[in-house]
């Protein structure tokens, strides 16, 4: 493993255009940082060029952001790290008053708010599912992060060491902001420019797509992690429904004393006894997660502090 003080990750698929801008601005903004690109199948001259510019360039196989990250994570000894897409976008010369705020508020995550410079720089079919997600992910599980789906953040040792890393593509994110909500991990946001892509360079974020896998995401963390809200709701869910269908066969029974649609009578009853079953599994899963939740949090505490969490000016 290679140690360092900053280590900077970026993540790269095929972009030759922006990557040489990418490591020479974190270069001048954070001169002792060591710049890590994990070049990922690319297909055109992205690893050459990172190397020319001086960046450390590391190959990962396995198709996918998360995995990349995943790799990034195990393969990097640093006290902070900072991860950035390797697309341009993000404004480097922010790093330093990021990893400032992380060391002076002791934090385990500064997540960088775009805050974008042009109209073509964050289109509007992103934009929007950026905030129906991000409302989704603060209504489940808080409303600490504004911009879920940001790819520039700073980490503390401990928050990455600690970090189970299992999505495999774009829903990294999701999966980084809900293991600090969860967890409860001390972290903050701070507004930083976001710019349109260099020209010639073509985004990798297939919005429907990638926009469905989130959503996805979200619903397996929620199933995962809040494991009662989801079973009970399920459960609510089918004790509706049987009493929908109950109500008629129960009135015919107490006026007639017979039960001309057993069918339906038998669906109802089938109907409120699995809603019972679901909400008995919430009970006993939300046990098990708190278990899991713990563990969690010992692995997190487990990874030692190698830096005063101090302001070094």
């Amino acid at each position: 493993m290679i140690e360092t003080d900053i280590a900077v990750l970026v993540p790269c698929y095929n972009e030759e255009i922006a990557i040489r801008g990418v490591v020479e601005s974190f270069r001048a903004a954070l001169p002792a940082a060591t710049i890590f690109v994990y070049d990922n199948n690319s297909r055109d001259r992205t690893a050459q060029v990172a190397r020319e510019a001086g960046a450390v360039v590391r190959i990962e196989r396995l198709q996918g952001k998360g995995n990349v990250v995943r790799r990034m994570f195990a393969d990097i000894e640093a006290d902070i790290f900072i991860l950035v897409d390797g697309d341009g976008t993000y404004d480097a010369s922010s790093a330093p008053a990021l990893v400032q705020k992380l060391l002076d508020e002791s934090l385990d995550m500064v997540n960088a708010i775009r805050v974008e410079k042009s109209v073509a720089a964050y289109r509007a079919g992103h934009r929007l599912g950026n905030r129906v997600l991000t409302g989704c992910v603060a209504q489940i599980f808080g409303s600490r992060s504004s911009d879920m789906l940001s790819g520039y953040r700073v980490f503390s040792r401990r928050f990455v060491k600690s970090f189970p890393a299992l999505a495999q593509s774009f829903e990294i994110e999701t999966e980084l902001t809900v293991h600090a909500l969860e967890l409860r991990l001390p972290i903050a946001e701070m507004p930083t420019p976001y710019r349109e892509r260099p020209p010639g360079s073509v985004s990798k974020l297939n919005t429907y797509r990638d926009g469905i896998r989130i959503a996805n995401t979200i619903f397996n963390l929620v199933k995962e992690e809040k494991p009662l809200t989801f079973f009970a709701a399920v459960g609510l869910l089918l004790a509706v429904a049987a009493i929908a269908l109950g109500t008629p066969v129960f009135i015919t029974y107490r006026e007639t004393g017979l039960v001309p649609r057993l069918p339906t009578a038998v669906l109802a009853m089938g109907l409120m006894l699995t809603s019972f079953l679901s909400f008995a599994c919430g009970l006993v899963l939300d046990t098990v997660t708190r278990g899991r939740k713990e563990t969690k949090r010992l692995a997190y505490l487990n990874v030692p502090i190698r830096i005063a969490r101090t302001s070094r000016r």
